[in-house]
């Protein structure tokens, strides 16, 4: 068809651009005049094309239609009008004439909210639902038969830009093209408005948008938001206009301490938080603004409220001035109608918009890539001098990050004072849970609680997830170079090492860890895996492959590993913190962005380590922490369709059930680290003293809280009753104690309800007919301390020689002299796969064993000898996927497989040579 376009902004330049890419003419665009020197974006990109265009200052006088400007018109011979965005009036003449009228854009629901501030109406009036109509033009204000329409969800904090960036502009672009491919096709459908339901608003100016106070915060809420940016919501405080900019709800009304900013006409004094202005509705609930613009056109940040204009202005390096000279002659070229930029020139008053906004922001990043930019940063800072300093200070890392505000719980403790978190993480801020839910964490040493955690709720589960795909998508976080990547986890490493005295002493209270163990171990493996991914950021690779078609056409084909995005982890409570960084470091390192939820029971290193992470510098949103249940937190997770990777450590059944809801949400990657029951092979031929002291490590390590412990001996018949008689010597030997003291070999099982299950466990294995040689009880003290625990005499069919106890009980079975494949069989006749050993001193029998062992590791001579750099994982139903190691980072990338074709091939040889 032979189409005019009539209208202008970004808006009529994309339909314009998918009208023709569609194969209409376009006969002609009528746009407006151009604005200080500066054409429209529709007029600019038509007039590249070779398209007429028609710059009309207006199309009526007196109600009249200029008869010059309709022949202009009427000479294109347009078959269609269609009208994406346009702020002059139409003459009806102009409107009938073509050969299938005119259609129009408009962004709500018609009938409601007619009128030319449709999606300010919609958020003032807190609908629930928006979207657009294509319409047939009539003599009507908006009054025409529907073409066709497209509705989206309002979220409960959208603007008017998030919502128009989200559906109406993209949405609305396709909307409009497919409207004229109904006209085309003849199918085109003309649904009469209906007038029950019909809204018409006003115009939304400056001088109605006052805030009235006297209502709900919600309303509050709604009447800010539905003005931001344009008009701008404002009120008098302190004797000026001052504009409020994103708005939020707070939950259930919960504000942090601020200081109060009296507001003529509110209910109440506003608070003046780190979070923001913290604003009260008549009805006691509160609603949060984050920005604040004074009449002059400054813009601050509204936590800055009582500080602005209290920084001193920071002196220029030699090259910090040739930067500012550079941004000069950004802002000349973008502010061409100013003879010359000052220190003063304010780049608003001078005419910018908000495209030139977009542009300023991305001139900075090709001259100071480190200088990431967001375009509120351009609307606070609105003269050259203001500009200049907020870059040099964040080229600087000197822009005023808002400070970290911890509520700790302080305990002096181990010969030092202890300083605990206790909140949800979420996009940088310690917060309360939804509704503010707490529960108790206990000390397994005496059973007494240490302070009260945040539940979080499904709520904060959205919310964190929201956060993490914000820091992803388009936060500094997935913009950074994968060396200052590497650097800042750097940086997080050297954070953990400066408190590994106190996370260690964190661990020990909270998850009951030996104190030295904690120390080298818990801690000092995390700080190790930090450090061995660190490196790592920089050096994930793909790679180049041949093809049939690389001659004679020859095409480069190549692979590239991109970061998969959200990834969700869910740890269990053996390990705290060295689960979390095991999972968490290779996430950053492969640049995704991170939602972790801490064992219940243990989650106080978690939480510190999120302190420790905010001090590092990493960007907000990019971890986030999530101390809750598992039935409400995990299953979040597993659900949420913005999380493309779970990883999971714990047992068997629960790892079943988050495989089979990641695979109903949104076919999720999952890798899963279940639970085993390892078996460990001792022959007759060993080192006996290093098979007994390996054989006690192996089960009684981290009071056998250990995902690989030996879940089973099977010791040679010859050498068994040595075997146990040394082990009973041994074991005798083991200082049960206060994990923090530091000559205690055994401390406390984790949780009461686990020493429960090793009673139960311990009482069922005596019935079953085994051996107890010593052990298998509760040790009658405070806390939950069990007895290092020996069966012997165990027979495969026993249900301790099947089930894995997950504690300190070492189980011993015999095995004949020379039944090597006797043996193979037994140990492997399980359905876990994660862990075995064998103690030999012939190297044949070694690898013999070793390889027909089914598990996912196998140590020979040696146990629960673990490193950074070798991958860990298991088989059958211990799960699949590998922590640690270059295996883990195939995990937490997505592979793109890409073939170029010769000439943009030429193109890019040229620019690697240049390299």
């Amino acid at each position: 068809m032979k189409i005019a376009v009539i209208g202008q902004s970004l808006f009529g330049q994309e339909v314009y651009k998918e009208l023709r890419k569609e194969g209409h003419t376009i006969v002609g665009v009528f746009t407006i005049p151009d604005k200080d020197g500066k054409a429209d974006p529709l007029a600019a990109e038509a007039e590249k094309d070779g398209v007429s265009v028609f710059k009309f200052p207006r199309w009526r006088v007196k109600g009249q239609a200029i008869p010059e400007v309709v022949a202009q018109y009427k000479a294109t011979g347009a078959e269609l009008n269609v009208m994406p965005f346009c702020s002059q009036f139409i003459p009806m003449e102009v409107i009938d004439h073509p050969k299938h009228g005119s259609i129009i854009y408009h962004p709500s629901l018609l009938p409601r909210h007619r009128g030319a501030s449709a999606i300010n109406w919609t958020l003032i009036h807190g609908d629930k639902k928006g979207g657009f109509t294509v319409f047939w033009a009539d003599d009507g204000l908006d009054t025409g038969p529907v073409l066709l329409q497209r509705e989206c969800d309002v979220e409960p904090n959208d603007t008017v830009n998030t919502i128009y960036k989200r559906f109406l502009f993209p949405e609305g672009v396709k909307g409009t093209v497919e409207a004229v491919r109904l006209i085309a096709q003849g199918k085109a459908p003309r649904i009469p408005q209906p007038e029950e339901g019909a809204t018409y608003e006003c115009i939304q100016k400056k001088d109605n948008a006052k805030i009235d106070w006297n209502q709900s915060a919600e309303a509050l809420h709604n009447w800010i938001r539905g003005n931001d940016k344009v008009p701008g919501a404002w009120a008098e405080v302190d004797g000026q206009k001052v504009t409020f900019y994103g708005s939020s709800l707070v939950d259930n009304g919960t504000t942090a301490n601020g200081q109060p900013l009296d507001i003529p006409g509110a209910s109440r004094p506003g608070l003046v938080t780190k979070s923001g202005l913290v604003l009260f509705g008549n009805d006691g609930k509160a609603l949060l603004v984050k920005n604040l613009q004074f009449e002059d056109g400054k813009m601050i940040a509204a936590a800055q409220y009582f500080r602005s204009g209290s920084s001193a202005a920071v002196e220029l390096t030699e090259e910090e001035k040739a930067f500012a000279e550079q941004m000069r002659a950004v802002w000349q070229s973008i502010l061409t109608n100013v003879a010359q930029i000052e220190d003063s020139t304010d780049f608003f008053k001078s005419g910018a918009a908000s495209m030139d906004v977009v542009r300023l922001v991305e001139e900075v990043k090709l001259r100071a890539s480190s200088c990431q930019l967001q375009n509120e940063d351009v609307y606070m800072n609105t003269s050259f001098q203001d500009f200049i300093q907020m870059c040099v200070r964040k080229l600087r890392g000197e822009d005023d990050e808002e400070e970290l505000v911890v509520d700790y719980v302080e305990k002096n403790i181990n010969n030092m004072t202890v300083k605990m978190p206790h909140q949800l993480f979420i996009n940088g801020e310690f917060v309360d849970a939804e509704g503010g839910k707490t529960y108790k964490t206990i000390n397994p040493t005496d059973g007494t609680a240490i302070c009260d955690v945040s539940l979080a709720q499904i709520s904060d589960v959205d919310k964190a997830v929201a956060a993490a795909k914000e820091a992803f998508e388009e936060g500094e976080w997935g913009k950074m170079n994968p060396r200052d990547r590497g650097r800042l986890i750097h940086k997080l490493a050297d954070l953990m090492e400066e408190h590994q005295e106190e996370l260690a002493t964190i661990e020990a209270i909270d998850s009951g860890a030996v104190y030295t163990l904690a120390l080298k171990t818990h801690v000092g493996m995390s700080i190790q895996t930090f450090r061995y991914f660190a490196g790592w950021c920089d050096k994930i690779q793909g790679c180049t492959i041949p093809i049939n078609q690389a001659r004679p056409n020859r095409n480069l084909t190549f692979t590239k590993r991109e970061p998969i995005g959200v990834c969700a982890i869910v740890i269990p409570w053996n390990y705290p913190l060295m689960m979390l960084a095991w999972k968490t470091a290779a996430c950053l390192a492969a640049g995704n962005t991170v939602v972790l939820k801490p064992a219940q029971v243990t989650p106080l290193t978690a939480v510190k380590f999120a302190e420790l992470a905010a001090r590092a510098g990493f960007p907000k949103g990019v971890i986030n922490i999530l101390p809750g249940s598992g039935s409400l937190v995990g299953q979040r997770l597993s659900d949420h369709p913005d999380v493309r990777k779970l990883g999971f450590t714990g047992s068997t059944e629960i790892g079943k059930h988050i495989m089979k809801s990641c695979a109903v949400s949104n076919v999720k990657k999952v890798s899963l680290e279940l639970g085993g029951k390892s078996p460990l092979i001792i022959f007759s031929d060993c080192d006996m003293d290093k098979a007994v002291r390996m054989g006690m490590s192996s089960v009684f390590f981290n009071k056998g809280e250990n995902c690989i412990a030996a879940g089973r001996l099977f010791v040679e018949e010859s050498i068994h009753d040595q075997f146990v008689k040394r082990v009973v010597e041994e074991m005798k030997k083991m200082r049960i104690g206060d994990p923090l003291d530091r000559s205690t070999d055994h401390g406390p099982q984790n949780h009461k309800a686990h020493l429960d299950k090793l009673v139960e466990y311990c009482q069922t294995g005596v019935k079953e007919g085994a051996t107890l040689v010593c052990g298998g009880k509760q040790v009658q003290r405070p806390g939950f301390f069990f007895e290092p625990t020996l069966f012997t005499d165990v027979q495969d069919h026993m249900y301790i020689a099947q089930e894995e106890s997950f504690g300190p009980v070492m189980i011993i079975s015999k095995f004949k002299s020379g039944e090597v494949d006797d043996v193979l069989r037994r140990a492997n006749a399980t359905e876990y796969g994660l862990a075995s050993g064998v103690f030999t001193r012939d190297i044949s029998k070694a690898l013999y064993v070793s390889e027909r062992l089914n598990a996912g590791t196998v140590f020979v001579n040696t146990y629960n000898k673990t490193d950074v750099a070798a991958p860990f994982g298991g088989f059958k139903q211990s799960g699949f996927g590998k922590d640690l190691g270059e295996a883990h980072d195939k995990l937490l990338t997505l592979t793109f497989f890409v073939v170029v074709d010769p000439p943009l091939l030429l193109a890019f040889v040229s620019r690697n040579c240049l390299r």
